[in-house]
């Protein structure tokens, strides 16, 4: 056998062990781990609604579920069906002076004379529980609504994606439906994520075999 059949069979070798190897990590790849990066800065995905009372007297605390509940039913029709969290940003920014004139009447009805507060902000939150979603300490963005001096215990939900309003009806948490909402939420973004992963992971992967190639013909 001549030195040059020599080489080229290497080379061939070489060649179905590399297809052999691409094969079986191809497999691999197509295996992303489920929910790896579910709560991954979960903190980014969401948006708060908090409500603070002027303070903590019974009074006070009313008042301030009597406005939580008017501006949970002036806000859900349009924030119900909201596809992302820029579109939920948008909504809540276009409809601020809305919110504000609920919050104002529902305060002067029941004979107050607070100042009100309205931001959409980041703010440092502890680990919390709602319903049976619990979200871990974080920054995070949120709406807040501030009666008066703010001093009071606050009414908090989640407003993207819409946690607040599958219990509107009801007054209270909707332990059930809270979860299977957020669960179908993180999926659906995880879905995306792991997507993108795998789909850079292959373009990568094909660069370097194509170099490796090319160096056994050189």
């Amino acid at each position: 056998m001549c030195k040059g059949d020599y080489k080229l069979k290497n080379k061939l070798f070489a060649i179905i062990t590399i297809f052999i190897f691409i094969f079986f990590i191809s497999l691999n790849l197509g295996q992303p781990q489920k929910f790896s990066k579910k709560n991954n800065n979960l903190s980014e995905k969401l948006i708060r609604f908090h409500v603070l009372a002027n303070s903590d007297l019974e009074e006070d605390q009313k008042l301030k579920m009597e406005v939580k509940n008017s501006v949970l039913e002036y806000i859900y029709p349009k924030l119900s069906n909201s596809n992302n969290i820029n579109e939920s940003r948008r909504i809540l920014m276009e409809n601020t002076k809305g919110i504000e004139n609920i919050a104002k009447d529902v305060i002067s009805q029941k004979g107050y004379n607070y100042d009100l507060k309205l931001e959409l902000t980041h703010d440092n939150f502890p680990i919390k529980t709602y319903g049976n979603i619990t979200l871990p300490q974080g920054n995070y963005e949120a709406f807040r609504i501030i009666i008066g001096e703010g001093k009071g215990k606050n009414w908090w939900c989640v407003m993207f994606p819409p946690l607040c309003f599958v219990d509107v009806t009801k007054g209270e948490v909707a332990y059930e439906e809270t979860e299977k909402v957020m669960k179908t939420y993180l999926e659906e973004k995880e879905d995306i994520i792991e997507e993108d992963i795998i789909d850079n992971d292959k373009i990568e992967f094909k660069f370097k075999i194509v170099e490796v190639i090319k160096d056994i013909f050189k």
